[in-house]
């Protein structure tokens, strides 16, 4: 069953490895163990709160556990509002349509009481799209998990058709039977779903080969209040704008994403995954940088700083195994600076094959020094890692992650400003951050870069929100004073919404802002997502 207050399944774990403590006390300080609140006194809670403002009706829940589950998301905030039992405001009604009709009929409900409605996926997200709309009107979530599976399978062109609710292990098994895949692989991949990698952009962890979600993303239905928007899956068009344009990276402002027509590509012969060391981090961005320019067909690159390589060794458990790869690696000329690349290749096996030779060739003219087998077990645990962050909760420590992307001029900029800013953020009241990045999704013309950091937890959940709001604003600032997006690959929600502004003007805020009102003219889907709406008063609720 899904954990109420974390990652993933509650069956499934990725404990500590032994010598973590040793090593977490030693970046960050040691630390206590959180009192987490119990499941039942949050329902409890939920129960003896304000009463649901939602008339009756067959499609929508109001029972106190379903709305608490649905009231927050991911994000570093919800999960001191979940651990810590000061929830806020939970969804007036939970709803679960079969169908666009019932999607329909949900929006209609909606507008005629003004209540918002806020779209559920797979409830992965990590930047606030899945909190409490702004205002105070009744809100409604639609939980989409219904509509899942796969629709429509056309051979002939190789585009798919799935409901919004189908998760990521159903997309690739479905393909799969017709040998096929979508080959989208984001790190929450098991949970998030098709409809949620459209509504924000998602990128998947092996794009270079198999692109982005814009790039996947051919069609499909969206059902807005304002009425049906059919998108026609041409393979390119000159007709005007693109109007998937708008709808990818909407985060539910527009309406529902109600089916999604994907290309897809043929299941790969092989796949593989190899690792290479250099002796510095500047030897292999060099090298990451030739590689991305040779544009070959890879699947992945990512190259690790040397705090995210050390730290990825400490926390890989193995401890005399790890013990032999650093001595090699000293011995071959990479000490404590080493940085770590991963590199994919995936498809027919020859074409593979040569892509691999010229690639770990380019490699090893920067220095690169391959070691075997760590590219395999990186692949078999790339999904598993997530649940890290259960594990240092409950060791005390807060875990949370940010991204962007520049250019290659800018790139070296934003590595050398950004995880400094984050350590030094809660230096005024004694306490450390262990801040550490990679460079993934690299293009030939920039990267993304993706950052992660780990603090203590304050006894007080409102002190360990007050710090994790104080390293978020000084990463924001940073990030956009150096020229990068303010989201690469996670959209922008609530969390982020505040520096959009800098990247898109205000005109291009404005131009949104037109757009939503024309999809949403009350303005009831997920307002305050993305940007700021006009608050609209809700109508006295009546029995439907």
């Amino acid at each position: 069953m899904r954990r109420w207050n974390g990652w993933g399944d509650d069956a499934t774990g990725f404990p500590l490895p032994e010598g973590a403590d040793a090593f977490l006390s030693r970046v960050a300080g040691p630390s206590e163990p959180p009192a987490d609140a119990a499941l039942a006194d949050v329902v409890a809670a939920v129960e003896a709160g304000p009463p649901s403002r939602l008339p009756a009706h067959p499609l929508v829940s109001t029972d106190a556990e379903d709305r608490l589950r649905h009231a927050r998301g991911q994000s570093l905030p919800d999960w001191v509002a979940l651990r810590g039992g000061r929830v806020g405001r939970v969804p007036d009604g939970v709803a679960r349509p079969a169908d666009d009709a019932d999607v329909r009929d949900l929006l209609r409900l909606a507008g005629s009481l003004g209540a918002r409605v806020v779209p559920y996926g797979g409830g992965t997200s990590v930047l606030g799209q899945l909190d409490a709309p702004d205002g105070d009107a009744p809100w409604l979530s639609v939980d989409l998990g219904r509509m899942a599976g796969l629709a429509r399978w056309d051979p002939t062109s190789g585009l798919a058709t799935f409901g919004p609710g189908t998760a990521g292990p159903d997309v690739e098994s479905s393909l799969a039977a017709v040998g096929r895949t979508l080959g989208h692989f984001p790190q929450s991949f098991e949970l998030s779903t098709v409809g949620g990698w459209v509504a924000t952009r998602s990128v998947g962890q092996q794009s270079i080969g198999y692109g982005r979600i814009d790039e996947r993303f051919a069609g499909g239905t969206v059902e807005a209040p304002a009425g049906r928007l059919l998108l026609p899956p041409h393979p390119a068009s000159a007709a005007g704008p693109d109007i998937r344009q708008l709808v990818l990276g909407s985060e539910g402002r527009l309406g529902i994403v109600t089916e999604a027509i994907l290309r897809t590509s043929p299941l790969p012969e092989v796949e593989r995954f190899g690792a290479v060391f250099f002796a510095d981090w500047e030897r292999g961005v060099e090298a990451v940088r030739e590689l991305a320019g040779a544009e070959l067909p890879l699947s992945m690159i990512r190259l690790s700083t040397p705090a995210e390589t050390e730290t990825n060794l400490a926390l890989a458990g193995h401890a005399r195994t790890m013990a032999a790869l650093r001595a090699y690696l000293r011995v071959r000329g990479a000490g404590t600076g080493r940085a770590m690349a991963i590199v994919g290749v995936a498809g027919d096996r020859d074409v593979a094959s040569v892509a691999a030779g010229v690639a770990f060739g380019i490699l090893g003219r920067h220095g690169g020094i391959r070691v075997p087998r760590v590219g395999a077990e990186w692949r078999k645990n790339r999904f598993r890692t997530a649940y890290l962050r259960n594990a240092l909760w409950d060791a005390g420590y807060a875990v949370d992650t940010l991204e962007t992307a520049a250019d290659w001029s800018a790139v070296p900029a934003l590595l050398a400003g950004l995880a400094p800013a984050i350590r030094r953020t809660l230096a005024p009241v004694g306490e450390r951050v262990h801040a550490f990045a990679h460079l993934s999704h690299v293009y030939p013309s920039g990267s993304s870069v993706y950052v992660t950091y780990v603090f203590r937890l304050a006894s007080d959940p409102d002190e360990t929100l007050r710090r994790w709001r104080t390293i978020k604003d000084a990463a924001s600032r940073t990030v956009v004073d150096l020229g990068g997006t303010i989201s690469h690959q996670h959209g922008v929600g609530r969390d982020h919404r505040a520096w959009l502004p800098a990247e898109k003007g205000a005109l291009g805020i404005a131009a949104i802002e037109a757009v939503a009102a024309a999809f949403d003219p009350d303005g009831i889907m997920a307002p305050g997502v993305l940007v700021a709406g006009p608050e609209r008063p809700a109508r006295e609720a009546t029995d439907a």
